[in-house]
């Protein structure tokens, strides 16, 4: 079994609801805080504040990106990324251009990752790639195109609207990037045995809006 010290530390705290208030994303950062998460996940309007509260703390604050649908055109996601920096993230989740990648256009898809990386300017960048709406041939190329960008992370789903993260989806990035890149499996992960499993799949973090009920599963274990 995993030590609730490592599965804390591979959690994304998640809240990138359309209709989360201040006072949810307030809960959000105080429990990341309580049980050590890696980060807040939270959506570009709430980063400033996320930051404020977690400030001098040792969690930090991730922003997602052209966010549901990848559908922004590149210069806005590299905007978009420059401000949330500003606002206090240091963790990026975009979302790829998914009909871009469907239509073979790997070029632009690969720009488009490339110019969110420029924004970042060394943060983290972990690249959506809604495995949901692929094919594996897809999913292969979408690696592919991460990887040569220079994203640090591949990312399964953005967990609105489609299914999330699968064993087999998780594998297959794995195999598809290596050890040199990170896997985050995010999307219907809502239990202690689903997060353990994605992990022994290959993933590397875990993104969930249920990481407290999954650490206190862990800790009930580990005290029995």
């Amino acid at each position: 079994m995993i030590s609730s010290k490592k599965l804390a530390g591979m959690i994304d705290h998640t809240n990138i609801k359309p209709n989360a208030t201040k006072n949810d994303i307030k809960t959000l950062c105080n429990e990341a805080v309580e049980y050590n998460f890696s980060c807040a996940c939270v959506t570009p309007t709430n980063v400033a504040y996320a930051h404020e509260i977690l400030e001098n703390t040792d969690v930090d604050v991730c922003a997602v990106i052209g966010f549901p649908f990848g559908t922004n055109k590149s210069e806005i996601k590299a905007f978009e990324s420059l401000v949330a920096i500003e606002d206090g993230a240091v963790e990026l989740d975009m979302v790829l251009n998914i009909g871009a990648l469907k239509s073979s256009a790997d070029m632009l898809v690969q720009k488009d990752i490339e110019g969110v990386i420029e924004s970042a300017d060394g943060m983290v960048v972990k690249v959506i790639l809604e495995t949901a709406l692929l094919f594996d041939e897809e999913k292969i190329r979408a690696c592919q195109l991460s990887k040569e960008a220079g994203a640090d992370y591949v990312k399964t789903s953005t967990g609105i609207g489609y299914p999330g993260a699968t064993i087999s989806d998780v594998e297959l990035l794995r195999s598809t990037v290596g050890l040199e890149m990170g896997v985050k499996a995010s999307g219907g992960i809502r239990t202690l045995e689903t997060a353990i499993e994605m992990i022994n799949a290959g993933a590397s973090k875990i993104g969930t809006s249920t990481g407290p009920a999954i650490m206190r599963d862990l800790l009930k274990n580990e005290n029995i």
